[in-house]
């Protein structure tokens, strides 16, 4: 059951920037919930050196609808000049939850 749900992953450089971007996030509506996984370690090639950093990884529930508006606000207050923004659809899910995620994410209140 494919639906319009989303998770987008997003690393941080820091606890304080992941709480600042996921409180934010929840609050303008663009994300209903953010889990925020403090000390993982990322390693990757950034302009041809191979880098190590410990991050702070944000997993952004939202739909499909706010994706657009999500990813903008995330260019325009994320301190990374190239921050990970990868979405995959939430094939399967509990419905109660994610009911709960777009009653959210409509919600004017």
């Amino acid at each position: 059951m494919s639906t319009h749900y989303r998770l987008v992953f997003c690393t941080c450089p820091d606890d304080d920037t992941a709480a600042r971007l996921a409180k934010s996030m929840v609050e303008t509506r663009l994300a209903a919930c953010v889990s925020i996984l403090p000390n993982i370690r990322s390693v990757y090639s950034w302009k041809g050196k191979l880098e190590s950093d410990d991050e702070v990884l944000l997993l952004i529930k939202t739909r499909q609808d706010r994706f657009d508006g999500l990813e903008r606000f995330i260019l325009s207050h994320h301190p990374y000049e190239l921050p990970e923004i990868v979405s995959v659809s939430i094939e399967q899910g509990q419905q109660k939850y994610l009911q709960w995620i777009g009653a959210w994410l409509d919600s004017t209140d």
